[in-house]
């Protein structure tokens, strides 16, 4: 993204050592932003790639600023450091936040398939202790700081596995309580032109999830997808959505990357836009016997919203 479109705004990007968060902390960088980024590693080691050091660079190189912070974001005192910090540093300005930070991957792919009774119940306190409650911690800091400014964006980093069954119970409870923070949050945030939405990437191969000895599930999923997106897609998308005009119509929703980048003509990162799970281009080759169809459909007929979202099971 050439155009500076966020000089002069302050971003933090939560869990940006590596993948979607590491994508999206390059892509505010690149837009102009200063971006805090946050993890647990400091420097990249030879059986663990990814650093906030890495991501310092790859920002830099493209001509960004950031300020790289080591935080443990399952330690509420390291998450409100972070905030006082950024407080004193920035005279109380906080553009953006993207709740990105989360931890279990390994975990997660190691037991996917197996059903919840035959995990261990400290896997729900893995998952979500990062991966929703310092999300809210997060978006309470960020939201004192954006509130008396009236204006700033929360983003919550979510997936379809709110809607549906994904990989297991435990971090389908975590993403749809995301989708449901969003909501919530920007309810109270509405009045004072602060807006916060849950964004749903699509299919993802990141590089934890790739160098992974248990990933072949994750594998076969990601396969269906013609185009998968690359980890800087969600950067283009909210730095675009960070100074749109219209912002605030996208607040207490679910935003899908895709759907927003063709509807404001923004591709991924080698010009192309990524698959999009509502299409029935898409949904029709999921099924064997109607797969042929699929080539017949145009790209731009889609499964309506309120329809997609019957395929959930809360009524």
């Amino acid at each position: 993204m050439a155009t500076k479109l966020l000089t002069g705004r302050v971003a933090l990007v939560t869990g940006a050592t590596r993948g979607i968060g590491k994508g999206i902390a390059v892509q505010l960088g690149e837009a102009g932003a200063l971006v805090y980024i946050t993890g647990r590693t400091l420097k990249s080691s030879n059986d663990k790639p990814g650093s906030l050091e890495e991501t310092a660079e790859a920002i830099r190189s493209r001509g960004g600023r950031c300020i790289p912070v080591c935080v443990n974001h399952e330690n509420a005192d390291e998450i409100e450091a972070l905030f006082e910090r950024i407080t004193k540093e920035q005279d109380g300005r906080l553009d953006i936040l993207v709740n990105n930070a989360y931890k279990g991957v390994e975990r997660l792919l190691m037991t996917s398939g197996k059903p919840f009774w035959e995990v261990e119940p400290d896997m729900f306190d893995e998952v979500n202790n990062v991966g929703l409650r310092n999300h809210y911690y997060c978006a309470v800091y960020a939201a004192r700081l954006m509130v008396p400014r009236k204006q700033g964006l929360i983003v919550f980093v979510s997936s379809p596995g709110g809607l549906r069954y994904l990989f297991n119970v435990a971090y389908g409870v975590g993403k749809a309580a995301c989708d449901r923070m969003a909501a919530d949050t920007a309810f109270e945030l509405r009045k004072h032109n602060v807006g916060s939405i849950s964004l749903w990437p699509g299919g993802v191969g990141t590089d934890t999830i790739l160098a992974s000895e248990h990933n072949a599930g994750f594998l076969k999923m990601l396969k269906k997808f013609d185009k998968p997106e690359s980890a800087e897609y969600a950067g283009r998308i909210i730095a675009h959505l960070a100074q749109n005009p219209s912002m605030m119509q996208y607040s207490g929703k679910i935003v899908m990357t895709v759907d927003y980048g063709t509807t404001y003509s923004i591709p991924d990162t080698d010009g192309e836009y990524p698959t999009n799970i509502r299409s029935f281009s898409y949904l029709f080759k999921q099924v064997p016997s109607l797969s042929w169809l699929s080539g017949w459909i145009p790209g731009f007929l889609k499964v309506p919203y309120w329809l997609f979202h019957q395929s959930s099971n809360k009524f």
